[in-house]
């Protein structure tokens, strides 16, 4: 289903939550959410970066036919990413629904996507395709499973690049081979507080995984979400890049844990009184940052999971990291702000999200 007008479809988005920001799944506490990607280029084509005008315009609709004709539950619907304005471009980054390569780059491309949002393909990235499964908690099991389902239904009607030494071959040399993306992306407060996060970098890069920030490579973090990730795929199966971030997640989650309730041990009233100011001055700020909302939002998401914050939901919470982003404000205020106008705007929309909370 592809609507008339794409910001219409960018617009419908602003009414409707995500997926992975439901506070749901296993360990959904510490792990957001639990992503799959797959690289993968048609046969027969010369990739991206030696892609005309003329071949992009053929991958792209070739793929976005394809795409919208698979049997999947409930259907997809496609958006034109080189049609949209820069903010509803950013709009769609901030939801991780594409990449910032994809909405910055140049010709034909799109990004397909099921009702959920936690099921897409973005067309014309760095590869002729890019195969994305986002789900809330700690399930990449569920994750490998319903993309490897995705994957093989396309494969039925495309041919890929595939060279039965090297894999799938692809744009980045890191990504042939498999192809694959595991990530994890985690809220560790308890760790940044304690400065033990440090520890957990240098212990990850030992083993070839990747840290970044909430929006992937080249991000910074904010409100205290990292990203772990594998960084290449060749010479291991999906199977097994799974199980390489299978063995360190729950470890992570382990430390996070132990130290939020060494935290809570030590020093519980200083812990309440500033997750109890952060939360007020969210309720009460006239103007306010976005990096500063990251940072108050994240103090009083760890207070509502060690009990300290009662009438607010996790869900709640998660839907104020993203819906107070720049593009996020500005397509539900329905207008371009300046900044100035944007830390007003998302003050005055907090206020009224949390609003109904007893004093």
């Amino acid at each position: 289903m592809k609507a008339k007008g794409h910001n219409i479809t960018v617009n419908a988005l602003t009414q409707q939550s995500c997926e992975w920001l439901k506070g749901t799944g296993p360990e959904a506490d510490i792990v957001i959410s639990s992503r799959i990607r797959l690289a993968r280029n048609l046969a027969g084509y010369p990739f991206m970066s030696r892609a005309d005008e003329a071949t992009r315009d053929i991958t792209e609709r070739y793929l976005r036919d394809r795409l919208l004709k698979l049997n999947l539950t409930g259907g997809m619907q496609s958006i034109d990413v080189s049609e949209l304005e820069p903010l509803d471009r950013q709009f769609l980054v901030e939801r991780q629904m594409i990449s910032r390569e994809h909405s910055e780059g140049r010709g034909r491309r799109c990004v397909v996507f099921n009702n959920e949002q936690n099921l897409s393909a973005m067309v014309n990235e760095e590869d002729h395709l890019r195969l994305q499964v986002l789900h809330s908690g700690y399930c990449l099991q569920e994750c490998w499973e319903q993309i490897n389902k995705f994957d093989d239904m396309l494969e039925e009607v495309v041919s890929y690049a595939f060279d039965p030494e090297f894999g799938y071959l692809t744009a980045c040399p890191t990504n042939t081979g498999t192809g694959i993306r595991v990530s994890v992306m985690l809220h560790l407060p308890g760790l940044v507080a304690t400065k033990e996060i440090q520890k957990v970098f240098h212990g990850l890069t030992k083993i070839s995984l990747a840290v970044r920030g909430l929006y992937g490579e080249g991000s910074q973090a904010m409100g205290d979400f990292y990203q772990i990730s594998n960084q290449v795929t060749l010479g291991k199966s999906e199977l097994e890049m799974i199980e390489t971030i299978n063995k360190v997640v729950p470890k992570i989650i382990e430390y996070e844990r132990l130290v939020r309730t060494e935290l809570v041990k030590k020093n519980k009233l200083k812990l309440h009184d500033q997750v109890s100011r952060a939360l007020g001055t969210l309720r009460s700020a006239r103007a306010i940052a976005s990096e500063e909302t990251m940072h108050l939002l994240s103090s009083v998401r760890m207070g509502i999971n060690l009990g300290l914050i009662k009438d607010l939901d996790i869900p709640t919470v998660n839907e104020l990291f993203i819906f107070t982003q720049p593009a996020h404000l500005q397509k539900i205020k329905g207008e371009a702000m300046d900044v100035s106008e944007r830390n007003s705007a998302r003050a005055a929309y907090l206020r009224e999200k949390l609003a109904s909370l007893p004093e």
